[in-house]
């Protein structure tokens, strides 16, 4: 999966130039660009020099969930932030929303900018794919860096009638893998949808103007929003998928890091078994949304391991 269209500079809506807030100089160091892999159009905001670095968000934000540990980040690392495929400004496709399809894309991605190999970090949905990424395509990838979320295949199964706290975190999983329905109930509702997925999964709320940004990007494409929920539809697949995956554990460096309100212990218990180079750590104070909720605290376990060896 290659490319010889060059990439090209973005603007408006989602790109650097089209969001609620940035921190100071950050658009001195990043840019938005369009890179074609394939039949498929990135959205990617790059900066900074050094080692590459694939950033990867997860649902239902974007590559704005990563702007607070981005400056710091550029100073060590050519940085990408990509929206994958049915993301943000990037392309929408019907169909091939499985990990293994949109990790070999992110693959082909960091080839068609001359990046062999390099480090990932990926949060949520971005976890699902760095794993699939660490374990598809291990000799490309250096170290990873999985950001609390649960692996569909790797973390145990969710009974249905756990505690109140379980369902509020996870009753989403269903949900989303519904096929039609969920999208009648949702449209001209998403502030009601994923506003309350904000509210509940956030120790420290996110600010009014990041969380109305993510759901205007999703309410203003109707292709947005069938997206966000292909990458559940996908659950069986990338239930065999990582199935399969798990019975050969990683050799790469990994780092787990959790909220203690949201993934919390749990993803050591999940990640342990299926990296041999494990490393694992647990927020305090903070929810679900970690690169936004923590930056600090992030950057403090990312860097010594992102740096480490370099």
């Amino acid at each position: 999966m290659t490319s010889t269209t060059a990439p090209r500079p973005l603007t408006g809506f989602g790109t650097v130039s089209g969001v609620p807030w940035l921190p100071e100089g950050f658009t001195d160091i990043y840019g938005s660009t369009l890179v074609q892999v394939g039949e498929t159009a990135l959205h990617t905001v790059q900066g900074g020099t050094g080692r590459p670095l694939l950033l990867v968000g997860g649902w239902p934000q974007n590559w704005y969930v990563w702007r607070f540990v981005m400056p710091r980040l550029a100073e060590n690392f050519r940085v990408i932030a990509v929206d994958p495929r049915g993301v943000g400004r990037s392309d929408k496709p019907h169909g091939g929303y499985d990990t293994g399809t949109v990790a070999a894309e992110l693959a082909a991605l960091m080839r068609v900018l001359g990046h062999e190999r390099f480090g990932m970090a990926g949060h949520d949905v971005g976890m699902w794919l760095g794993y699939a990424l660490a374990a598809d395509h291990g000799d490309r990838v250096e170290r990873v860096a999985l950001i609390d979320a649960s692996i569909p295949g790797l973390a145990a199964d969710i009974p249905v009638f756990g505690s109140e706290a379980q369902n509020d975190l996870l009753w989403h999983f269903a949900f989303n893998r519904k096929r039609s329905v969920n999208e009648q109930l949702v449209r001209g509702r998403e502030h009601i949808y994923y506003g309350d997925q904000f509210r509940h999964k956030a120790a420290r709320p996110l600010p009014d103007s990041a969380v109305d940004f993510y759901i205007e990007t999703i309410a203003r494409d109707p292709e947005a929003l069938r997206a966000s929920f292909d990458y559940y539809r996908a659950t069986d697949d990338n239930i065999a998928q990582n199935l399969r995956r798990r019975q050969r554990p990683l050799a790469l460096p990994v780092l787990g890091v959790a909220g203690v309100r949201g993934q919390g212990e749990r993803l050591d218990a999940m990640l342990r078994p299926v990296a041999e180079r494990y490393t694992g750590a647990v927020l305090p104070d903070c929810g679900h949304y970690v690169p936004e909720e923590a930056p600090k605290a992030l950057l403090d376990r990312l860097l010594p391991f992102l740096l480490e060896g370099l």
